[in-house]
């Protein structure tokens, strides 16, 4: 009779156990991503209103040259606390960057921009967030590499930081040249 009281407290332990391993043991910047290898999802997006970019499509990848794609949203903290990081990075390398606002109003990811500058090219607004989910994007900001080909070669989820980008960024930019 007491074993069989022990056995939910066993069990507990033993998931609690294992919930704690999930939780610790890794950087949650490392998603993997399902879609490392594979081409960019179809998919059209207008421009964001009164911005005066182009928007973003599917079209816009596999031109022979890598592209950056940034994942943001002007209520997003972190992404303003990235986003300088993305201006010098434009000034870092001949890739574009494309933008994919979030959810998010035209005149308020227009401020945003007016604000803080814009490194973007294009930037398609997702409205509904749909085609962020094609993408895969668990939440912003998150920024993928994609290869001349169309093909995504890298994501980080989170926001940038210089030592990323020298770290990560930059590596898979030039990995990503170099297919």
């Amino acid at each position: 009779m007491r074993l069989r009281a022990l056995i939910p407290a066993g069990l507990f332990l033993i998931f609690a156990t294992l919930f704690l391993i999930a939780v610790f043991r890794g950087d949650p910047s490392r998603v993997p991503s399902a879609l490392i290898g594979r081409y960019v999802p179809t998919f059209s997006l207008p421009p964001v209103e009164g911005l005066g970019l182009p928007g973003l499509s599917d079209a816009d990848f596999g031109k022979g040259e890598p592209v950056i794609v940034n994942v943001w949203a002007s209520w997003c903290v972190p992404c303003r606390e990235e986003h300088s990081v993305l201006t010098e990075l434009k000034g870092l390398t001949t890739s574009p960057i494309y933008g994919i606002n979030y959810k998010d109003a035209p005149d308020a990811a227009r401020r945003f921009l007016g604000e803080l500058g814009n490194p973007f090219t294009r930037v398609g607004a997702d409205a509904k967030g749909r085609t962020s989910i094609d993408w895969g994007v668990y939440g912003v900001p998150e920024t993928y590499i994609v290869d001349g080909k169309g093909r995504i070669a890298y994501k980080h989820v989170g926001p940038l930081t210089p030592k990323i980008v020298d770290a990560e960024i930059l590596p898979a930019l030039r990995a990503a040249t170099a297919r």
